[in-house]
């Protein structure tokens, strides 16, 4: 093949209708939209209505919830882990953190946490303290005589509610005038 005899793959280009050019053209005067209405019309938006009918996307059930509490964990599988032990990104030798990582380039970041999962082998002793691991990735790294520890993140003390104040100068409200004077009546 040479360079000048380059072309595109055949029916990747395809030429622009050119609408409203006359009737010869078959796409003239309407320009392919017909007569009246809202769809000969512009800026028409109506995608999912159905005439008034209860569209489809309403019909539906609802399903499920977003849960506001999620936490999004990178993920950090064992082969990954010694690969970078293995192109020396990281002392196997040292305490390896979430940090560590991070700076080591073996997690883009740490988003809540890191996770250790089960994919892949490690071989090398390792001595690691993320936010979590499944079973199988804490039992891989215990056979090859490592350890892990799960880190929790600390969260800031939730405080008590605060006991309103009374505005001073002004004696406390308490019940209605019927019941003052009821217990005014037995004194």
């Amino acid at each position: 093949m040479k360079l000048n005899e380059l072309k595109p793959q055949d029916g990747s280009k395809t030429k622009r209708t050119i609408v409203g050019r006359g009737i010869g053209s078959g796409k003239g005067k309407t320009s392919g939209h017909g007569q009246k209405g809202q769809k000969s019309r512009s800026g028409v938006a109506i995608n999912g209505f159905e005439g008034g009918q209860m569209p489809l996307y309403r019909r539906m059930p609802k399903l499920g919830f977003n849960n506001i509490f999620r936490k999004e964990m990178a993920e950090l599988s064992l082969g990954k882990l010694q690969e970078a032990i293995d192109a020396k990104q990281i002392d196997a030798k040292k305490a390896i953190d979430e940090d560590t990582l991070v700076k080591a380039g073996v997690v883009r970041r740490k988003k809540d946490g890191i996770k250790l999962l089960g994919n892949g082998t490690l071989k090398d002793k390792v001595e690691l303290s993320l936010s979590g691991a499944s079973k199988s990735a804490t039992a891989a790294v215990e056979k090859a005589g490592g350890k892990v520890t799960i880190v929790k993140k600390k969260v800031a003390p939730v405080g008590e509610k605060k006991e309103k104040k009374e505005k001073s100068g002004r004696p406390k409200k308490s019940g209605s005038k019927k019941a003052e004077k009821k217990t005014a009546e037995k004194k």
